[in-house]
C-alpha cells in the first residue's frame, strides 16, 4: 500500500490504454522534446570548434565561421533528408527501421546499436555540458559536478517516467527560455559590436607549441562541431508521438528545429569570433560572451540558467528516442522483451530506467567531464545517419514512385556527406576516445544476435509442432517440514489434495545427534495417519539430503512429475521474514532447472 502511494505521488494517475491518443504532441510541444538536445548543442558545438582551432594560435579562430556554415549546410542536408524518411516511414523507427527493411538485420543492429549509444551519450554530454554552465557561474560547485549530475539525470527520468505529454509541458519552458535568452545575446552582442563596444575580458592562449593550420587540424575542428548536429533523427524516430497528421506535423517540426538551430548556432559562433573568445578551463564560451555584454547582472544568470536547464532537459530527446528504438528492437527479438512494454503512464518505462543507468555509469566513470565524454559522441550518430540515408536511397529505387529519382538524390547526397563526416571523425577522434565506440558497437550486435538466439530457441521449443503425446505420468508429492504447526498441516491437507491418491511422502531432516521424540509424538497425533520419513544429516545440512531424495526418485521415474511441497509461514512485515529460515526460496534456487520438478509453497499468514 505504502509502495503504491508513493508510486502515484511520483508519477501521477495511471492512464488507460484507450487515452494513448490524447498523450500525443502538439508541434509546439514537440519541438521542445524532440528538438531541445540538437538545440542544446549551440551552447557546447562552438566551444568545442574553437578548442582545436585554439592549438594554431589565435589566427585560427577567424577559421570557426567558415566551419560552422559548413556544419549549417550538413543540417540543411540532413533536414531534407529526414523529412524523406519521414514521408516513407511515418511509424517511426528511423535509422533501425530504415537500415533493417533496406539492408537486413544486421545492418539493423549497426543502426540500432550506434542510436542506442548516441542516445546514452547525448544523456551524459548534456548532463555535463548543463552542470558546466552552473558550475562557470558558481565556481564553488565545481568538484561536486559528478553529484549534481546524477541528481540531475534521476530527475529527468522521474519526468519522463510520469509520460511524454506531461515531460514535453515541463521541458517546453527551458527550451523555449533558452532561445530566448541566446536571440537577446546574439542580437545585444552584435550590437555592441557594430557600435564600438568590443571590450570582452577573454582568455589567453598559454601554449608556447603551436600546431600548424592545416587540412587535418580544419577537418578535426570540424567534426568536433559536428556534435551540434546530433538530435536531428530524433524526430523521424518518434513520428507516432506527434498528434494526427502525424508525419506533416513531424515533417514541419523537423524543419523549424533546423532553423532555430542553424541560426543560433551561427550567431554565437561569430560572436565568438568577433570577440576573439577563447576557451578556458573553469567558464564556457557562452558565459564569457554573456559575461562580456551584459556584465554579471540578472540577464547574465538568466542565460546560464537556462543554459544548463535545457542542456539537462537535451537529455530527454534521448529519454524520449531511446526507449522507443529499445522497444522496435525488442520487438524484432534483438532485446529483452520488457523494453516493448508500456507503463502505467504509457511510457517505455524499462527503457527509461535502462538509459538512466548506464547514463549515471558513464558519469562516474568520466567524472562528468564534458570534453572527455565528446570524443565518444558524434561516431554512433554519423554511423546512423549514413546508413539511414543510404538505405532511403535503395527504399525509391525499389519503390519507383513519383518523384522517386529527386527523393533519392537527396538522400544520396545525405549519405554521401554523413560517411565522409564519419570518416573524418572516427580519424580524427579515434585515439582520443572514438576507438571505445567502434569497439562497443560490435559488441553491442552480437549481444544482440544471442538474444535473438535464445529467444528462436525458446519458441522453436515451445511450438506446437513439437507437440507428442504425453506419456502416462505419475505425481509424485514429497512434503519437506521442519516442525509440526498450524502452518505444517495446511500444506499436509493442500499436498493430500493435490497428489494422485492421496498418498503423500513427508520428509524430516533431522540435524541432530538425539531423536526427534517430541516431533514424531506431534505428528503421529496431528498428522492425519501420513507416515513420516525421517533422513539423518550428519553434517547438518537440510537442503542436501532433500535433494538427494529427489534425485532418487527422478532417476528411477524419469517421466513423472515430482512436486515438492514445503510449508512457509508469512509474517505481517517485510522484515520479520528475513528472521526465519528460507528453505523454500533455497529449494527453488537449487531445483529451477530441474525438468518435472514442482516447487510448491503454501503460504500461511501469520497476523
Amino acid at each position: 500500500m505504502v509502495t503504491q502511494t508513493l508510486k502515484r505521488v511520483l508519477l501521477g494517475q495511471p492512464i488507460e490504454s484507450e487515452r494513448d491518443h490524447e498523450e500525443r504532441l502538439i508541434k509546439t510541444i514537440a519541438l521542445a522534446v524532440f528538438s531541445s538536445d540538437a538545440i542544446s548543442s549551440v551552447a557546447y558545438a562552438t566551444e568545442e570548434i574553437l578548442l582545436v582551432l585554439v592549438l594554431a594560435g589565435a589566427g585560427a579562430l577567424f577559421i570557426s565561421l567558415p566551419i560552422a556554415l559548413a556544419i549549417v549546410a550538413l543540417l540543411t542536408i540532413l533536414t531534407a533528408s529526414y523529412r524523406q524518411v519521414i514521408l516513407a516511414y511515418p511509424n517511426g523507427g528511423g535509422a533501425y527501421v530504415v537500415a533493417r527493411d533496406n539492408f537486413g538485420p544486421k545492418f539493423g543492429l549497426v543502426a540500432g546499436a550506434s542510436l542506442l549509444i548516441d542516445y546514452t551519450l547525448t544523456v551524459a554530454v548534456s548532463i555535463a555540458a548543463g552542470v558546466a554552465a552552473i558550475t562557470s557561474a558558481f565556481p564553488i560547485l565545481h568538484p561536486y559536478r559528478v553529484e549534481i549530475g546524477i541528481v540531475a539525470v534521476m530527475l529527468v527520468t522521474l519526468a519522463n517516467l510520469r509520460g511524454v505529454r506531461e515531460s514535453g509541458k515541463i521541458f517546453a519552458i527551458p527550451t523555449y527560455s533558452f532561445v530566448t535568452g541566446l536571440i537577446l545575446l546574439i542580437g545585444a552582442g552584435f550590437f555592441q559590436y557594430f557600435t564600438g563596444n568590443t571590450s570582452i575580458p577573454t582568455g589567453k592562449i598559454v601554449s608556447s607549441s603551436l600546431e600548424p593550420i592545416s587540412i587535418f587540424l580544419v577537418l578535426k575542428a570540424f567534426s568536433s562541431g559536428c556534435t551540434a548536429l546530433t538530435g536531428v533523427e530524433a524526430i523521424s524516430n518518434g513520428v507516432q508521438a506527434f498528434k494526427r497528421p502525424e508525419p506533416n506535423n513531424a515533417r514541419t517540426t523537423l524543419v523549424w528545429m533546423a532553423i532555430v538551430l542553424g541560426s543560433i548556432f551561427l550567431g554565437v559562433t561569430e560572436l565568438a569570433r568577433l570577440y576573439h573568445i577563447v576557451p578556458v578551463a573553469n567558464e564556457t564560451v557562452i558565459s564569457q560572451i554573456a559575461r562580456g555584454v551584459f556584465g554579471k547582472g540578472a540577464i547574465y544568470y538568466f542565460i546560464q540558467a537556462t543554459t544548463m536547464l535545457i542542456l539537462v532537459v537535451a537529455a530527454n530527446t534521448s529519454f524520449t528516442g531511446f526507449p522507443r528504438v529499445s522497444s522496435l528492437m525488442a520487438r524484432d527479438g534483438f532485446m529483452p522483451r520488457q523494453l516493448m512494454n508500456r507503463g502505467n503512464k504509457l511510457a517505455f518505462s524499462n527503457g527509461i530506467i535502462t538509459l538512466a543507468f548506464f547514463t549515471i555509469l558513464l558519469i562516474i566513470i568520466f567524472g562528468g567531464d564534458t570534453h572527455r565524454l565528446i570524443p565518444l559522441y558524434a561516431v554512433g550518430v554519423f554511423t546512423s545517419f549514413t546508413l539511414s540515408q543510404a538505405g532511403m536511397v535503395k527504399h525509391w529505387h525499389k519503390e519507383r514512385g513519383e518523384g522517386w529519382l529527386t527523393k533519392a538524390i537527396i538522400n544520396g547526397v545525405g549519405a554521401v556527406t554523413t560517411l565522409i563526416v564519419l570518416i573524418v571523425i572516427g580519424s580524427s577522434k579515434f585515439i582520443h576516445g572514438a576507438w571505445i565506440v567502434v569497439v562497443i558497437v560490435p559488441v553491442l550486435i552480437l549481444l544482440f544476435m544471442r538474444i535473438k538466439r535464445h529467444y528462436n530457441s525458446i519458441a522453436e521449443q515451445l511450438s506446437l509442432c513439437n507437440l507428442r503425446s504425453p506419456k502416462p505420468a505419475n505425481n509424485w508429492v514429497l512434503m519437506c517440514i521442519g516442525g509440526v504447526h498450524c502452518g505444517t498441516l495446511q500444506a499436509l491437507r493442500y499436498a493430500k489434495m493435490i497428489s494422485n491418491n492421496g498418498d503423500v511422502e513427508v520428509i524430516y531432516v533431522n540435524t541432530q545427534r538425539s531423536e526427534p521424540t517430541d516431533l514424531l509424538q506431534k505428528w503421529e497425533k496431528y498428522g492425519f495417519s501420513t507416515p513420516i520419513e525421517v533422513i539423518k544429516s550428519p553434517y547438518r545440512d537440510v537442503i542436501g539430503p532433500i535433494i538427494n531424495k529427489i534425485r532418487q526418485i527422478h532417476e528411477e521415474h524419469p517421466d513423472d512429475f515430482i512436486t515438492i511441497v514445503v510449508p512457509e509461514f508469512v509474517c505481517k512485515k517485510w522484515w520479520q521474514q528475513l528472521l526465519h529460515n528460507q528453505t523454500a526460496f533455497i529449494l527453488k534456487t537449487r531445483l529451477m532447472f530441474w525438468p518435472n520438478v514442482i516447487i510448491t509453497s503454501v503460504p500461511y499468514q501469520l497476523s
